[in-house]
């Protein structure tokens, strides 16, 4: 039996009760608000920033991510910037907007309420809101006909290269992807090609191929169907790749989704410096 004496441990064990001179309480979290709105009565349930604070303390180290699924009145995501960790906060409601995105940019210019004097807080950093659109995919895989072809091909670049696609790079009028270690990749989907008919311009048939741009190594195309045989695509040395089909299993879908979602992060320019996306 191994025996454990106190002067082994490093540090404390966190405490389970949390006095309110501590932690603050609600009427502290509520004059935190009013102080950064103009209104009465701004966000009926916040948290004060010193109880986030003592959670990031425990769970957290400099530099970590914070995500909150919930994110209210953005305290967690004004805490965490102010803290030096990086952030992801997801709001539904209209608070996104009304609270939380006001609040952030008060952040960043260096407010004085909550926990800014206990940490030194004098403002900087720098975060992305970002307002998701239609899913790609429902519970069983099948395309999703709202979606866009432009937003179909960031997925398909990301599919393909790992990488997202940077803001501007993808033409919505060409079914030309771009180029990627030597693969040319192409994506016939929505009537790209001008045939607005649900499977016009969709097929890859030899009058789709011929009007496709030129590549002279391998060609990977995402199209419904083809009229070649798998033959004739290797003799064009052609990858084909059918939708919805090929672009991946559920479970890769799924683990896709937050990988592509996680490569935005690097990418995608902030106001200042890296902080955190609403």
């Amino acid at each position: 039996r191994i025996k454990q004496f106190q002067y082994d441990e490093k540090g404390l064990a966190p405490m389970t009760f949390w006095p309110a001179d501590e932690v603050g309480n609600t009427e502290e979290s509520k004059k935190e608000i009013l102080s950064l709105f103009d209104d009465d009565a701004p966000f009926a349930t916040p948290k004060p920033e010193r109880l986030i604070k003592r959670v990031l303390e425990i769970a957290t180290n400099k530099d970590d991510l914070a995500l909150d699924s919930f994110l209210g009145s953005g305290t967690t995501a004004a805490v965490a910037h102010k803290m030096g960790r990086r952030w992801i906060g997801v709001e539904m409601g209209n608070h996104a907007v009304t609270h939380c995105l006001p609040r952030l940019k008060k952040v960043i210019e260096g407010e004085q309420g909550g926990i800014s004097k206990d940490v030194g807080w004098k403002g900087g950093g720098g975060f992305r809101f970002i307002q998701l659109g239609d899913t790609l995919f429902d519970a069983f895989g099948r395309l999703n006909p709202k979606v866009k072809f432009t937003d179909l091909a960031a997925f398909v670049w990301w599919r393909e290269t790992k990488a997202p696609a940077i803001g501007g790079s993808i033409n919505p009028t060409s079914s030309f992807l771009g180029f990627h270690e030597g693969r040319g990749l192409y994506l016939l989907y929505n009537g790209i090609l001008g045939d607005k008919r649900p499977k016009g311009g969709n097929v890859l048939t030899p009058a789709v191929l011929a009007s496709l741009p030129k590549h002279d190594g391998l060609r990977v195309v995402y199209a419904e169907a083809t009229t070649y045989s798998p033959s004739s695509l290797a003799h064009m040395n052609i990858s084909f790749k059918q939708i919805p089909y090929d672009l991946g299993s559920m479970q890769f879908l799924a683990e896709g989704a937050l990988e592509y979602a996680a490569g935005l992060l690097p990418e995608a320019p902030s106001s200042q410096e890296e902080g955190g996306h609403v």
